[in-house]
């Protein structure tokens, strides 16, 4: 098989690429930087926001390792080691693990399925401006020395106002708000984009992996964030008004929190997982050099592991006193997830067995994906176990199989995909010799930090402490963890290195540098604001790679109105056109007062009453339409 001149799907004249480009850019100066909704320039700002917090995190998890590198060290106090724990893991699980899917997915969606925009592009930017202002709510809190401290799953009793006085915990349960209406609106936004704007042709059968993969992870959003949500109302609700959902005492259910924060925290773990699955399957298509072995398997395996990941809950409360009998039923239902990830390794390995493998570092990345995430997989087969799992609850193994699920299963995946689209992203090619230095030492950093926890929760060694005496016998090992979390920092640190040096002077990519075959391929780099300047057909999984027969593209689309193509959901036959928004400041504003709302709740529930208001005049005017805007665009239509 040849891989196609990506030129093939056919451009609109000099002229008529202006006027798209003119109608779909973002109204210019500072107005327009509140005011933008392009999905590409919110897309990167989510992508920069959310690294931020990533960094942010890794810092909060190199000092506790420095606290920890030796016995009985005094480099930070209970009460702050409690705060950090529970910064470094709401950080990563919150605002890190969740919305970098999501930001990547609002990019590369679009593109992928033969879109000029997102559905909703105006909610997708007031989803962004919520995220970015619960992240800074909370680290604002923390450098006040209100931050919380009861742990990033904030069990109660721990977290209910008799444990933890103070403000710390109502923040963190207002971020949560924050960060799960916003993970709610890009679900939404997702799921509409990839059901109604795909490009003619574009049956459900010719969706691109990763496309599939999102729309797995959308529809899972819509079932679990509202549990973590209804879960943090009810304990921000028990601490500031003194209801009593998870008080016994009063006829409330301190194992309520339990069930509902873990069947949405369960199901989580694969919110981060299941996108990353959609990289690989991009990845290792393009450098393998031929189409992924197994379509119809790898789909259903996407779906089957959203379905059975929401009846795993159970098994992070085998210690709690919960019937044995249902115990089983779970620890069944954590065995069983473990077959439909093991089909798609299968199909990866077949596809890349079967093609000429062209090493770069995004796979690099992918191939170090299959290694940790058995390694972290064959762990959790063991935490499945009732009877082992309540011998390890709380220790440090627990810690070691988490991170290597979630590092191993998403952040290595997520390191390939930057490396993978960056060119599509900027235009210019990131460096592979430092991509390599970032890859080996972050490989190897990984396994030096995480793989001697598994001794150490072996050993007896508690997760959560904040010191240990030198008699315990764990210093050596808890040594070697600190190293490797510092080579994983230089990782890290030579990887933005590379980005940094790439933006200023990087080798420029062209439209597609590594031969791939799916559409976000066929337009420059980085993309027009209108994405295409023709909407294409699409005959085929990979059109780059495939012959084009007539015809090639969409006519009749207008250059001068923000105009998509409607399609039907199943087969992508043409529906209708529709107008989308134009730039607007008002979702900005609308986040703003919503802010008001959500923060000013936290010190008074008159709040609630008196920041309704704005919140109600900023999604009315969101609304409200421009008369001659929508005079003009009759008046352009009925023209002969």
């Amino acid at each position: 098989m040849t891989v196609s001149d990506p030129r093939q799907i056919p451009h609109a004249d000099p002229a008529a690429a202006t006027a798209l480009e003119s109608t779909w850019s973002d109204p210019p100066g500072l107005y327009g930087w509140f005011a933008a909704i392009n999905h590409k320039t919110i897309s990167k700002r989510f992508m920069v926001t959310t690294m931020v917090f990533f960094v942010l995190g890794g810092v909060l998890a190199l000092v506790m390792r420095l606290q920890l590198a030796q016995p009985n060290a005094g480099i930070l106090k209970p009460e702050m080691y409690n705060q950090l724990f529970t910064m470094h893991g709401s950080t990563m699980m919150f605002l890190f693990a969740v919305p970098i899917m999501q930001a990547v997915a609002t990019y590369l969606v679009p593109l992928m399925i033969g879109a000029r925009s997102l559905a909703f592009p105006r909610l997708n930017a007031f989803a962004y401006w919520i995220f970015a202002m619960g992240g800074i709510m909370l680290y604002v809190a923390f450098l006040a020395g209100a931050g919380p401290d009861a742990g990033w799953f904030a069990y109660v009793p721990l977290s209910a106002l008799q444990y933890s006085p103070g403000k710390g915990v109502d923040f963190w349960a207002q971020m949560i708000t924050f960060t799960e209406l916003s993970g709610l609106m890009e679900a939404i936004v997702i799921i509409a984009t990839i059901l109604k704007l795909r490009a003619p042709g574009m049956s459900l059968n010719r969706m691109p992996l990763y496309v599939w993969a999102m729309l797995v992870t959308s529809f899972m959003v819509l079932f679990a964030l509202p549990a973590v949500m209804l879960a943090s109302t009810a304990l921000i609700t028990d601490r500031l008004v003194d209801t009593q959902f998870y008080n016994p005492d009063k006829g409330g259910d301190a194992l309520l929190w339990q069930h509902l924060f873990w069947f949405f925290g369960h199901p989580e773990v694969y919110l981060i997982f299941i996108p990353p699955l959609g990289f690989i399957s991009a990845i290792v298509a393009t450098f393998s050099r031929r189409p992924v072995v197994g379509y119809p398997a790898m789909v259903l395996a996407l779906v089957t592991t959203a379905f059975l990941a929401f009846g795993l809950w159970v098994h992070h409360m085998f210690a709690t006193n919960l019937p044995e009998l249902g115990k089983t039923f779970f620890t069944a239902a954590s065995l069983i997830i473990a077959v439909p990830t093991a089909v798609q390794i299968f199909c990866w390995i077949a596809t890349l067995g079967s093609g000429r493998i062209n090493v770069k570092t995004p796979l690099l990345f992918v191939l170090a994906f299959f290694f940790i995430l058995v390694m972290g997989g064959l762990t959790g087969l063991m935490l499945a176990s009732v009877s082992l799992d309540t011998q390890l609850h709380d220790s440090f193994f627990v810690v070691a199989h988490l991170h290597y699920v979630l590092m191993g299963g998403a952040v290595f995946p997520l390191f390939g995909a930057f490396y993978f689209w960056f060119p599509k992203f900027t235009g210019r090619m990131l460096g592979e010799r430092l991509g390599r230095w970032n890859f080996w030492l972050f490989f190897i950093g990984f396994n030096v930090a995480f793989f001697p926890m598994h001794l150490l929760g072996l050993w007896g060694m508690p997760r959560r402490v904040y010191t240990y005496p030198a008699e315990m016998g764990w210093g050596d090992m808890n040594l070697v963890s600190t190293i490797g979390a510092a080579l994983i920092a230089v990782s890290v640190l030579l990887f933005l290195v590379n980005v940094v040096r790439t933006l200023h002077n990087g080798p420029l990519a062209g439209p597609d540098p590594w031969g791939a075959g799916t559409l976000e391929w066929s337009v420059a780099s980085p993309p027009p604001m209108g994405n295409f300047e023709v909407i294409p057909m699409v005959h085929g999984r990979y059109p780059l790679w495939q012959p084009q027969p007539e015809p090639t593209h969409v006519t009749g689309m207008s250059n001068d109105w923000r105009e998509v193509l409607i399609t039907t959901v199943t087969d992508a036959e043409p529906d209708h056109r529709l107008w989308m928004p134009s730039s607007s400041i008002w979702p900005f504003l609308s986040a703003v007062a919503t802010t008001i709302l959500f923060v000013g709740s936290i010190f008074t529930p008159w709040a609630v009453v008196w920041a309704a208001a704005p919140v109600a005049i900023g999604a009315t005017l969101w609304f409200w339409p421009k008369r001659s805007i929508v005079e003009q665009r009759v008046h352009s239509e009925s023209a002969p």
